[in-house]
């Protein structure tokens, strides 16, 4: 959620910092703040709203120090105020943090803090968190006549600093991902993580930290992926990497894929635009290498597992939140078709805690676009503890999820700056039918099907092509229903999670109320809210179902709904049922939550617009959550 921005260097630290912190603006945020080493002292600047409101403060302080960290945050603990902002600074003036996480025991840390002679001026735990540092920074300055006398000498400033980040960090309890500098080690920060993201980058005399890697792209392709329990100690001219019992750690330097063209809008308005029409491209990505020569099968080099071992799973248990989810469901729809194996799907944030009872031969997937989700990856960790093997699919080459994992398939989306995902979810249900044809093959399906099945699939990227080029048709229905409040999808079958989906991005970025829902439980009560007020948007199968799900839309029109269907263009619609139809391209049965993503995407996209909103950092949201 929050963003941190780290640099210790030769350059001006301050514009490096913001062009940092814009590149985060995407993870939502309310407030933001950076401090610099100054030659004369430490310079700290904050503001309530955008990154754009701290640049003009911190342009009329002049800052020309070399060392600095930058902070944007979402509230958790205090409301939005600038006090509240990061970073803070401890009240004795010498240590200066940045944290995303959450502390749990920061009250009595508090309360013990307040006996020793330290004052508050926030209400956010990590203000507990600096000041306890500089308590203990405090504690590692030896007496000044066992100094004298040769006994105990007193430690360097920059051991003294170390080692009391260190010993605060045993003595709290939740997450964390911190910068800390210290007032008296000028050229000098201290990085940690704990549940929460935390990237160095690697570069030529200079050295930066950052919550997310497109903070670090301009100034390096050079990355260590900080693991739990970790510290790192940064200078212009190297890093030291330790854990928190001391133990020295050799780093793995992992290279970038993707530059920082690649995180640019380009000719577009939004990012969430361009990367609903980049999604030729990824899906693309998604499939290259990833068949087998025959064509009759998928290939994942990734999993870890033999075809024998698959043999024996007999279930599978997919858990994500929000948007991942219903890619999960998607995934258990097409894995339970196609290669008819029982497959569960639970929130992540519900799993860790409700104890269910499990298979004893079940395999776990999580999916997570960033590879860093909180709940999902506590839901991973749950699994592992009980012993079982856990695949991912992720997007993010190193996220702490994708290191934890058994095993699993990297998605190759590209970076995803929007908060409302489209190029990664479409891309996660390319591979979960991917996946579902890789098992079927090792069950029933055979030889023929297999080939069938990947010819679909090789077509969905042009198809998808074909389906975008109805952009501007769907804008123009767009503005008609952008008066309205309350929507309905109806979906049946894989269908269904798509109905969630796009009720969820037209909530998401248009703050309009949406409620996906099976298309025949319409008459199980949600029929109540139909009115001419509440348009319905309809996912209009061929096949059995089409006369069923023509039939729920029909009772819709009888009570006077609006109707936006959603039709393959091989079926016919009685003529006057839809006020509005969107075709996609007839294809395979594994494709088509694919295809009947990329309408409603585009229609949450064009609604929101023509309401005003800001599509790319909607209210109260945040690209990823990696606090419970």
């Amino acid at each position: 959620m929050c963003g941190i921005v780290g640099y210790v260097g030769r350059q001006r630290a301050a514009s490096i910092l913001l062009e940092g912190l814009k590149r985060l603006e995407y993870r939502g945020y309310d407030s933001a703040g950076l401090a610099v080493l100054q030659p004369g002292g430490l310079a700290l600047v904050k503001s309530v709203g955008r990154v754009a409101a701290l640049s003009k403060l911190a342009a009329a302080r002049k800052l020309t120090g070399t060392t600095g960290i930058c902070h944007t945050r979402w509230a958790t603990h205090g409301g939005v105020t600038e006090a509240n902002a990061h970073p803070h600074l401890s009240s004795d003036g010498r240590i200066v943090l940045v944290h995303n996480g959450v502390i749990e025991n920061y009250i009595a840390i508090k309360k013990f803090l307040l006996t020793k002679g330290y004052t508050f001026t926030s209400e956010t735990d990590t203000e507990v968190l600096c000041n306890l540092i500089a308590y203990h920074y405090a504690k590692e300055t030896a007496p000044a006549a066992a100094q004298a006398a040769g006994v105990n000498p007193q430690p360097s400033e920059s051991s003294r600093f170390l080692t009391s980040v260190r010993k605060t960090l045993l003595h709290v309890e939740g997450t964390y991902g911190i910068a800390v500098l210290c007032t008296e080690c000028p050229g000098e920060m201290v990085a940690a993580r704990k549940g929460s993201p935390l990237i160095l980058g690697v570069g030529d005399q200079e050295n930066l930290i950052a919550s997310d890697v497109s903070a670090l792209v301009s100034r390096t392709q050079s990355v260590v992926y900080l693991k739990d329990g970790e510290l790192v100690h940064l200078t212009a001219g190297g890093f030291a990497l330790s854990t928190l019992d001391l133990a020295d750690v050799s780093p793995v330097i992992d290279k970038v894929t993707w530059d920082v063209n690649d995180a640019e809008m380009g000719a577009h308005a939004h990012f969430m635009e361009k990367e609903i029409f980049e999604q030729p491209t990824a899906l693309e990505n998604a499939m290259r290498g990833r068949f087998s020569a025959d064509g009759s099968s998928a290939n994942f080099g990734g999993l870890n597992l033999t075809p024998a071992d698959f043999r024996t799973i007999d279930r599978f248990v997919f858990t994500s939140c929000g948007t991942g989810w219903h890619a999960c469901l998607v995934a258990e729809h097409l894995i339970e078709r196609f290669a008819r194996i029982p497959v569960e799907v639970d929130y992540a944030s519900e799993f860790r805690y409700r104890n269910a009872p499990l298979d004893r031969d079940a395999l776990f997937f999580v999916i997570s676009q960033s590879g860093e989700t909180i709940d999902t990856l506590a839901a991973l960790r749950e699994a592992k503890r009980k012993g079982y093997k856990c695949m991912a699919i992720c997007n993010v080459v190193g996220s702490t999820i994708a290191r934890e994992a058994d095993g699993g398939i990297y998605q190759h989306a590209g970076p995803e700056i929007g908060v409302a995902s489209t190029k990664a979810f479409t891309s996660q249900l390319l591979i979960s039918a991917m996946f579902a044809l890789y098992v079927a093959r090792m069950r029933d399906l055979s030889f023929a099907e297999g080939i069938e099945y990947v010819n679909g699939l090789k077509a969905v990227p042009d198809l998808a092509r074909r389906v975008l080029e109805q952009a501007p048709h769907i804008k123009e229905i767009a503005s008609r229903y952008s008066k309205y409040n309350d929507f309905l999808f109806l979906g049946r079958l894989s269908l269904f999670p798509i109905a969630l989906e796009g009720a969820l991005k037209l909530k998401e970025i248009s703050y309009i109320h949406a409620e996906g829902y099976p298309a025949a439980e319409m008459k199980h009560g949600p029929i109540a809210l139909i009115s001419p007020e509440c348009p319905s948007v309809f996912f209009v199968p061929k096949g059995e179902l089409f006369n069923k799900v023509i039939s729920s839309m029909q009772e819709i029109k009888a009570r006077k709904g609006l109707i936006i269907a959603i039709a393959p263009d091989c079926v016919e619609l009685p003529e006057g049922l839809a006020d509005d139809v969107i075709t996609i391209p007839d294809c395979h049965e594994a494709a088509l939550p694919v295809l009947a993503t990329i309408p409603v995407q585009l229609l949450s996209y064009y609604i929101a617009c023509a309401r005003g909103c800001d599509v790319d950092k909607p209210r109260n949201l945040a690209k990823s959550v990696t606090v419970e």
